[in-house]
C-alpha cells in the first residue's frame, strides 16, 4: 500500500553488537504513538532491547486510504517489517507485541512465521472479536447488513474514519485462531476484566489456542489500558526482558 512510517528506538551499543528487538503493533485507527509504545520503548531500550514501532496502511505517516485497509493487508505490513528488521543484520532474535486489532495482526503474523522467527509474542486487548463484529454487522460503531454490502465503505461514528467494504469481508473469513496457533513460542496474553471491546473470554480462548502461553486477566482494566497504563508497562517488559534477554 506504499511506504510505512517508523520509529526504531535502539539501546547503547558497540561497534557490530546486536540486541534483540521488539516489533510494536497498534490497534484499529491507531499510530505508532499509542500511550504504552513510549514508555514501553524507554523501559526497553534502557535494558539493551530495541524497539519499532510504526504505522499501518492508511493510518498515522503512513501511505494508503484507511479505508483500503484491512486485518489481512495489516499482517502484510508486518511481515514487511519483519522482514526489513531481518534485513538490517543489527538483531538477534525479534519479538511482536499488539493491541488490539493490532494484537490479532500479530497473533497471525507469528503463526505464518513461527517461533524460529519470533521469539516472543505479547497481545494486549487481542481483538479477535473482530471477525464475530463483522458478522453480527456492526464494527467500532459501524452498522450495516454483512450479506448485503451496498456501498464501497461505511463511515465511523465519531472517529472520521472510512470502514471500507474490504474490511468487512476479510474479518468475516478471517482464521485468527487457527492461523495464531501455529506460533509455538512463548506468549503473553493480557486483558482487562472491565474491558467493553474485547470480552476477557477472547484472551482465555486465545490461551487456550497457543501452546506456550501465560494469561493475566487485570481486573478493573478497559480496553486502553488506561486505569494503569504504568503496570501494563512493567508486566510486558518485565516479560520481555525474561525471555529475550541472554
Amino acid at each position: 500500500m506504499g511506504r510505512l512510517n517508523a520509529r526504531l528506538d535502539l539501546p547503547e551499543l558497540a561497534k557490530g553488537e546486536r540486541c534483540p528487538l521488539v516489533i510494536c503493533c497498534h490497534g484499529f485507527g491507531g499510530n505508532l504513538d499509542f500511550h504504552l509504545w513510549p514508555p514501553l520503548a524507554g523501559r526497553l531500550t534502557e535494558h539493551g532491547i530495541g524497539v519499532l514501532r510504526f504505522d499501518f496502511n492508511g493510518c498515522g505517516g503512513s501511505d494508503g486510504e484507511f479505508q483500503d485497509m484491512t486485518v489481512g493487508n495489516e499482517i502484510d505490513d508486518t511481515l514487511d517489517v519483519i522482514g526489513h528488521a531481518r534485513s538490517l543484520g543489527r538483531f538477534s532474535t525479534i519479538a511482536l507485541v499488539g493491541h488490539s486489532q493490532g494484537g490479532v495482526v500479530a497473533g497471525m503474523a507469528a503463526g505464518k512465521c513461527g517461533s524460529p522467527q519470533i521469539a516472543a509474542l505479547v497481545l494486549l486487548s487481542a481483538a479477535a472479536v473482530l471477525r464475530d463484529d463483522a458478522l453480527r454487522g456492526s464494527s467500532q460503531g459501524a452498522v450495516y447488513d454483512p450479506w448485503h454490502l451496498d456501498k464501497p465503505f461505511y463511515e465511523v461514528p465519531g472517529r472520521g474514519l472510512r470502514l471500507g467494504r474490504a474490511y468487512i469481508q476479510n474479518a468475516m473469513d478471517l482464521p485468527i485462531y487457527e492461523t495464531t496457533a501455529a506460533y509455538t513460542g512463548p506468549a503473553l496474553i493480557l486483558n482487562g476484566m472491565a474491558d467493553r471491546v474485547v470480552p476477557y473470554t477472547y484472551a482465555q480462548r486465545y490461551h487456550e489456542a497457543l501452546a506456550e502461553s501465560e494469561l493475566r486477566l487485570v481486573p478493573g482494566e478497559d480496553h486502553g489500558w488506561t486505569h494503569d497504563p504504568a503496570s501494563a508497562v512493567a508486566v510486558v517488559a518485565d516479560w520481555l526482558e525474561t525471555k529475550l534477554k541472554p
